[in-house]
């Protein structure tokens, strides 16, 4: 487990971690963590990665039981505010033939009161990597605004930044999802979007245009997740190239991509090629799917080093 004393960081995640209540086969609720930003966190680090996280909980039990996950998992807190009056969000997972569906109980939570000036001063700088999520800039204005802010600071620092797509209708327009996230691609290192989000935004729907349309935006490299076909990873100037999925029977796909974003980033952070980063993250993701929850079935490196070797 990495310590606090650590002080460099590979990846360096921003955004709401919740409490997740998840629908069980019998129908009551398991209770669990999850918020797409804190899932990548805790993925990275179970890779192996030195992993941090920013936010702002509330001052109540759903935050005593988030900082104890960080803790055991080894994710670095300094960038951890508490609030005092303010609640940590919650969701719950309800799952049907469709797929799963989340319901949330998020309003006036203590990370969507997040400013610029709550975000300590060197965590970025010290930081490999930023991680923002299209949800860390939708929950609030306020939030927004400290996303931003810690996007200027890395571009500034040298920080290399990623930004998982994460496109949620309920939270904000499609007009300003887009506006906001063309704002946030500019000189963005890692871009990783779905085949729906960009369609949904843009219209878009073909891979290679999404890919296309995301270089012009300013991104060097793009992971496209498309689901049970793999993924699609592209640098700027280069050529594409496919990476094919592992075929599992998914029980629970909550936080799958999450946990595509964390392995990714942390094997880039490891050295390996994109291609080769996303081999490993299609893999983590997969392995993600056999239980319930966000957190619980994220991989550890042992497990998706087996099946890259293996193929078991």
């Amino acid at each position: 487990m990495r310590t606090s004393s650590d002080q460099t960081l590979d990846v360096l995640a921003l955004g709401e971690a919740m409490v997740e209540f998840n629908q069980q086969p019998d129908g009551r609720y398991l209770a669990g963590f999850g918020g797409d930003t804190s899932n990548c966190a805790i993925a990275a680090a179970r890779l192996g990665a030195r992993a941090g996280y920013a936010t702002q909980i509330g001052d109540d039990v759903f935050g005593d039981q988030l900082l104890a996950l960080w803790r055991a998992e080894g994710v670095d807190s300094r960038g951890v505010l508490r609030v005092a009056g303010a609640p940590t969000g919650i969701y719950f997972v309800t799952h049907t033939a469709q797929g799963h569906r989340f319901t949330y109980r998020r309003a006036g939570s203590a990370a969507s009161r997040m400013t610029p000036a709550a975000l300590p001063a060197g965590l970025v700088e010290g930081a490999r990597w930023l991680h923002v999520s299209g949800i860390s800039m939708a929950i609030s204005d306020r939030a927004r605004d400290s996303v931003f802010a810690a996007i200027e600071r890395a571009h500034a620092a040298g920080t290399r930044l990623s930004v998982d797509l994460n496109f949620r209708p309920a939270l904000w327009s499609a007009p300003q999802a887009l506006a906001t996230l063309r704002r946030a691609l500019a000189g963005c290192e890692l871009f990783l979007p779905s085949v729906d989000e960009v369609a949904a935004l843009t219209g878009l729907t073909e891979p290679a245009d999404i890919v296309r349309w995301a270089h012009d935006q300013g991104v060097r490299h793009v992971a496209l997740k498309l689901g049970a076909r793999g993924a699609l990873v592209s640098t700027a100037g280069g050529a594409a190239g496919s990476v094919p999925p592992l075929a599992v029977t998914p029980v629970d796909a909550t936080g799958a991509g999450d946990c595509f974003a964390g392995a990714l980033l942390a094997r880039l952070a490891a050295g390996d090629a994109l291609e080769a980063a996303a081999r490993a993250a299609n893999v983590a993701a997969a392995l993600s799917t056999q239980g319930y929850g966000a957190v619980t079935p994220l991989p550890r490196w042992s497990d998706v080093q087996r099946v890259l070797e293996t193929g078991l």
